[in-house]
């Protein structure tokens, strides 16, 4: 799955699954921009990273719910590259709340990254990726799963998974393959506890939960030329977790 010579975009990627998905690209031979929101000695880390293993990266700053901001990342894309050939659109934030108890401001606040983020990505995506290029949105199996607590996170999720196939439709005759990722139960610092982690086991039949490399194999895989052909999925890269 070579990736040399192409430019790669990964939104929340100074931790957890986004870092794991611009190392793995990174590896592949893609040069990489790193995007965080707050955590720049985090993202540092990970372009010093990805240079120690001979690959190129940089770190830009960006809140991708912020529409100025969103477009500012793009402008140092293609400033640091010259050009862009895959979005990953993984920034997002998770809390949970019973919905009776939820507020408009935490509504707001879910929404505005994790919809609102994903959508105004995928629109400079579409406007200033290369033709042939891939773009993928991470969201997650919890869309599936009906969990307590979940339903503000799993919504705002769900609103993204939406934009994905439509996308794909628009882009398909430039030749642009867009795809949702939805990770299950995987090893980062979003998990909250071992009941978690034992809980998330029990439903695969690996009869553990995943690292956030195996979900950065998948998000690879459909970004790359092996994964050309498939779009407008929603591949479930959770070990088989059954809903």
């Amino acid at each position: 799955m070579s990736l040399n010579g192409k430019v790669a975009l990964v939104t929340g990627s100074s931790r957890g699954i986004g870092r794991a998905i611009a190392e793995r690209l990174a590896a592949a031979g893609a040069s990489v921009v790193v995007n965080y929101t707050q955590s720049a000695s985090a993202a540092e880390e990970v372009v010093h990273a990805i240079l120690a293993k001979g690959g190129k990266a940089v770190a830009v700053q960006g809140d991708v719910s912020h529409a100025s901001e969103v477009a500012r990342l793009f402008d140092e894309v293609e400033r640091a590259f010259g050009q862009l050939d895959i979005v990953v659109a993984n920034a997002a934030i998770f809390f949970t709340k019973p919905l009776a108890e939820s507020t408009e401001e935490d509504f707001d606040r879910m929404f505005k990254v994790n919809a609102k983020g994903v959508f105004l990505t995928l629109q400079h995506a579409a406007n200033r990726i290369k033709e042939g290029g891939s773009i993928a949105v991470v969201s997650t199996g919890a869309t599936r799963m009906n969990m307590a607590g979940t339903a503000l996170y799993t919504a705002s999720k769900g609103a993204a998974e939406q934009l994905v196939p439509t996308l794909a439709r628009e882009l398909g005759p430039r030749n642009i393959n867009v795809n949702t990722v939805s990770p299950g139960f995987t090893e980062t610092d979003m998990m909250p506890n071992d009941e978690v982690r034992a809980y998330g086991a029990s439903l695969s039949p690996f009869s553990r939960i995943g690292s956030a490399a195996e979900v950065a194999a998948v998000v690879a895989f459909v970004t790359s030329p092996d994964g050309h052909w498939v779009t407008a999925q929603n591949v479930q890269a959770g070990g088989g977790v059954a809903f």
